[in-house]
């Protein structure tokens, strides 16, 4: 299997990122197999879901992101779970973190927010999880269709666990309007639930038109990436992306800096 691109800004602004997309369960499995598969992934972004959201939160998400060579950028327990992690690669124009509608009898869902660029490339990013309930979920995937059109960037992505697989109603709904990457480049592994025993592929990252994927799915033959470390992260795979960002129109090339901290 061919390697996944490697990050890159080209001479005319555009810029080549790698992003992740990760169901972490609260960090209640193998930690320091958790960091080491994000490290071997050597991501741009990060988004994260099921980040811890209770006791010392903060302090856990900042030491996953110190430990596998990322910041946090926003999301965590403000965003009822789901995050966004990046390198010191992104310079950060905003955040915003979101809580959709609460269903009584169900649990709270958000939306994690953020326009970065890289270079001369301009990108609004989205971390979701979306509702089990199937009704609910619908109604989520239109509101986050929303959102993403509402960024106000001309390129944008979004990637999480949609609790769907692509012949579900919520999944195509999201298709119809983005790119499936998985189906765009499928690189890597499909199935992404669960971890042990893989069969569903129910993790996933979209975008708009105008970013080329140059290949995506789960890092089974990633290097670095070893099978028990994804088996013991935690209960899903990640997938794993590289995308070809245009520059933004009117741009010009910027030298990438850290505009973000660990807290």
């Amino acid at each position: 299997m061919e390697l996944l691109p490697d990050s890159r800004t080209d001479p005319d602004g555009s810029a080549v990122i790698r992003v992740l997309t990760y169901n972490i369960r609260s960090m209640r499995d193998d930690t320091g197999a958790l960091a080491r598969v994000i490290t071997a992934c050597a991501p741009d972004l990060v988004l994260v879901q099921e980040a811890p959201r209770f006791f010392r939160w903060r302090k856990k998400l900042a030491h996953l992101a110190a430990a596998s060579g990322q910041v946090i950028l926003t999301g965590g327990g403000s965003a009822a779970g789901p995050a966004i992690l990046c390198s010191l690669r992104a310079t950060v124009e905003r955040t915003q973190d979101l809580l959709l509608p609460l269903t009584p009898g169900l649990h709270r869902r958000g939306l994690a927010t953020a326009v970065v660029r890289f270079g001369g490339a301009r990108l609004g990013v989205i971390s979701c999880h979306l509702s089990l309930c199937e009704d609910e979920r619908y109604e989520q995937g239109g509101m986050l269709l929303d959102r993403i059109h509402g960024l106000g960037t001309e390129h944008a992505m979004v990637g999480g666990d949609l609790n769907e697989e692509p012949s579900g109603r919520t999944f195509q709904r999201l298709a119809a309007d983005l790119q499936d990457c998985r189906a765009a480049a499928p690189w890597g592994g499909a199935p992404t639930f669960a971890a042990d025993a893989p069969r569903r592929r129910i993790d996933a990252i979209f975008t708009t038109e105008g970013i080329e994927v140059l290949g995506c799915g789960v890092p089974q033959d990633q290097p670095g990436v070893a099978d028990g470390d994804l088996r013991s992260a935690t209960d899903h795979l990640p997938v794993l992306a590289a995308l070809h960002v245009p520059a933004a129109r009117g741009s010009q090339l910027q030298r990438p800096a850290a505009a973000v901290s660990a807290p």
